[in-house]
């Protein structure tokens, strides 16, 4: 019988772990399974451009996956049994369970609707392409009305840029972004200049020093007892993984995220990988690494080093878990690339506007491409299992 790879999700993580494993591993020993909830590609990246109305293509799984072996299933994860190597799924024909001999989880994380009351019901996000989509189709509804209001709620990279896109691309709303602290206070202080200027230039109000204590359907509460109107409140104030590790018996951190260690192995479970958000990894510099898309590639490489190595009786080489700059883009033609020191610390130097921009244009279109031809640059030689009747551990073939 072949060795079942199931690979939950495919995002930044699951796509890039997928491809490089069939690429790696003889297709005689493997079979590699994908469950993803969407038959597309999302670029989460980019999902705050498509709400803004940009043109943001999906790509098809199917077509990423073409010639690679994998099996695409799309239907909704409802579960994991790690004692019984299961997962349980539900689509259009009623589900069912895929068995597994080694996991690779990757399902990402969403927007947190649910920590603030009202968010769920009357926020918008951008953390998903039809949330996204929910957004644009609210903001196209607002274009006629000459004035409408739209507040961003929280000032991480993905508020900042939510916020500076949608006043960008449609200068007829009047857009405020909110922070609970100083505005880019993880920055230095030149970058934190540069973003100040970018807001006054696209007319984005910024107030700082506040906390949302609750969303309605026309405006927002803070902590000390004002409001806010809004037509369209963005919630950008955290993200969460799915509770189905913490469900399922898998080690997780306070906020379900699977505890691994350094080769990406659950400490629990060691038929299971993680990879992306969903795994709380620490990186060389002794801290947790960041969600994000560039921990999304440390962390799945890592997990491909390690599961190919153990199938096949090699070494497990370890890659970089680093985390090196914050990449930022405001509207199309202005950003702010920030380099950070082992500890996490802004240093004092950054490059902004059109630079910067053109940097994080090509950042992602080389996380596109990188995930839309997941086996470029892996060899073509395959190695077969060493639990392969007859052959070394090791063995190469062609």
């Amino acid at each position: 019988m072949k060795h079942r790879i199931v690979v939950l999700g495919a995002g930044y993580a699951g796509a890039y772990v997928a491809g490089n494993l069939a690429r790696r591993l003889s297709a005689a020993d493997v079979r590699i399974t994908v469950v993803n909830a969407v038959p597309d590609f999302v670029e989460r990246l980019r999902l705050h451009q498509l709400a803004a109305g940009r043109t943001v293509q999906a790509q098809r799984l199917e077509d990423v996956f073409a010639g690679t072996g994998i099996r695409l299933r799309v239907a909704r994860i409802t579960g994991v049994d790690p004692g019984r190597r299961v997962v349980t799924v539900a689509d259009a024909g009623g589900g069912g369970e895929l068995g597994y001999d080694t996991l690779v989880y990757a399902l990402g994380s969403h927007g947190d609707v649910d920590s603030v009351p009202g968010v769920a019901e009357h926020a918008f996000d951008v953390a998903a392409r039809p949330s996204a989509l929910r957004l644009r189709e609210r903001l196209d509804s607002l274009g006629g009305r000459g004035g409408g209001s739209v507040v961003v709620v929280g000032d991480g990279l993905t508020g900042i840029e939510t916020a500076t896109e949608i006043a960008e691309a449609r200068p007829g709303l009047s857009v405020t972004l909110i922070a609970r602290g100083e505005l880019g206070a993880r920055l230095s202080a030149g970058a934190r200049g540069h973003l100040r200027r970018a807001c006054d230039r696209l007319g984005v109000t910024v107030l700082e020093h506040i906390s949302v204590e609750a969303v309605e359907a026309t405006r927002a509460l803070f902590d000390d007892g004002t409001a806010l109107a809004s037509d369209a409140t963005v919630w950008t104030a955290g993200f969460a993984v799915s509770p189905i590790a913490t469900a399922e018996g898998l080690e997780v951190t306070e906020h379900g995220r699977i505890v691994v260690d350094r080769t990406m192995r659950s400490v629990s479970h060691p038929n299971v990988y993680a990879a992306g958000d969903s795994a709380h990894a620490i990186g060389d510099n002794g801290r947790p690494l960041p969600m994000s898309c560039a921990s999304a590639g440390y962390t799945g490489g890592q997990a491909i080093h390690a599961i190919v190595g153990r199938l096949t009786g090699g070494k497990v080489a370890k890659t970089r878990l680093v985390y090196s700059y914050n990449h930022i883009s405001l509207g199309r033609r202005d950003g702010i690339l920030q380099p950070v020191d082992d500890e996490g610390r802004a240093k004092p130097t950054y490059v902004g506007g059109r630079k910067a921009a053109r940097v994080k244009a090509g950042i992602l279109r080389m996380s596109l491409w990188a995930n839309s031809h997941p086996t470029f640059g892996v060899p073509k030689r395959r190695r077969r299992l060493a639990a392969a009747p007859g052959v070394p551990a090791g063995t190469v073939m062609a």
